[in-house]
């Protein structure tokens, strides 16, 4: 099968050279980069007859300027709904550039890419399709702190993970626990400075009501979804996780990330797990893990690849999905699983032989 593929990235990032070596292995040609920032600009043409794939825009301070605006570091956690609105304008442009080019076509459904952008969405779309998620805060917009507070008590939630709607790696999280006598508490990698909200990578832990407060009232303009904090089960001692790789509708790929708190995202310290010492934890329940990665897919249908995340319950009984992402696949040297569809090969590996039409 002849296939001719392009990709929108950054020139020279990691993602586009994993998957550029992927494709090269699969015995087809390079692909052609197609840069955000030329999207971003309408400067963007599209080879005729060409499979195009979107691949994430962040790690780009100039893309980052083009989507948010002027004056935003790139490390300011604040913007994110306007990094959204960016994000839904560049994949129109670039669906345009790809309409005007004879025989290509868009691997992934710019509206489908736009609900897994957006956690309310992605929720709402969960529940609808009775997949399994937290609970979440209901009653409109958070508008700040003091509005957010009122309603955790009224709904009595006391330990909640309080998330920009647009956010991504876990950007702008806030773990939240309410504890005796009001005290509160928030474990996050937010920054608070004089400036502004800035990403960092130290997990802090924030006792100070009006410093948890200045935090939430600056990220609810750009809009939060809040859901319950679902108490996961543990892998090795510590609090665990997992990021399901699922490709064309199956799951190829599974990893544990561990945390000693919360946030178990790797770039936050949080460590991969054994797939052996997963798979005895799991026992029985393993294959209602891939079975649950697979009905979030078949939400999707316009989506080629979703990375989700999976909530395990204490005992690894039961499972809920806390996210799923559009650019989930970045897990460098994780194989795929040895009975799945794609045994041995990297995530964008397995995203190729699918598009190739191999087993």
């Amino acid at each position: 099968m002849t296939v001719r593929l392009a990709v929108v990235g950054h020139p020279g990032h990691r993602r586009v050279e994993l998957f550029a070596a992927a494709v090269r292995a699969a015995g087809l040609p390079g692909p052609v980069l197609l840069p955000w920032r030329e999207v971003l600009r309408g400067e963007v043409r599209v080879p005729d007859g060409a499979a195009v794939r979107v691949d994430s825009p962040g790690e780009d301070p100039e893309v980052d300027a083009l989507l948010r605006g002027p004056g935003y570091a790139p490390t300011r956690v604040e913007g994110s709904a306007a990094w959204y609105a960016g994000l839904l304008r560049g994949l129109d442009v670039l669906a345009g550039a790809v309409a005007r080019a004879p025989g290509a076509r868009l691997l992934a459904d710019p509206a489908q890419v736009a609900v897994v952008c957006d956690k309310r969405a992605t929720h709402g779309l969960m529940t609808a399709h009775r997949v399994p998620v937290p609970r979440a805060l209901g009653g409109g917009p958070v508008e700040g702190w003091d509005g957010l507070r009122g309603r955790l008590a009224e709904a009595g939630l006391r330990r909640v993970f309080v998330k920009p709607a647009h956010g991504s790696s876990a950007a702008g999280v806030l773990a939240l626990e309410f504890g005796p006598r009001g005290r509160v508490h928030a474990t996050t990698s937010v920054e608070l400075t004089p400036d502004g909200l800035h990403n960092s990578l130290r997990v802090r832990r924030y006792t100070d009501e009006a410093e948890i407060a200045a935090i939430v009232d600056r990220l609810a303009p750009d809009r939060l979804h809040v859901e319950q904090w679902v108490p996961k089960a543990a892998l090795g001692g510590r609090s665990a996780d997992l990021r399901l790789v699922v490709v064309a509708g199956r799951v190829t790929h599974v990893v544990a990330r561990t945390a000693a708190g919360p946030l178990t995202n790797l770039h936050l310290g949080g460590r991969r797990g054994g797939l052996t010492e997963l798979r005895a934890a799991a026992g029985p329940h393993w294959a209602g893990l891939l079975e649950l990665g697979e009905r979030v897919a078949a939400c999707l249908p316009g989506l080629p690849m979703a990375g989700v995340d999976v909530l395990p319950s204490a005992g690894w009984r039961r499972w809920q999905v806390g996210e799923v992402n559009a650019f989930g696949d970045l897990l460098p040297d994780l194989p795929g699983l040895p009975e799945g569809p794609a045994p041995g090969l990297d995530t964008y590996g397995a995203q190729v032989a699918a598009l190739l039409g191999e087993p």
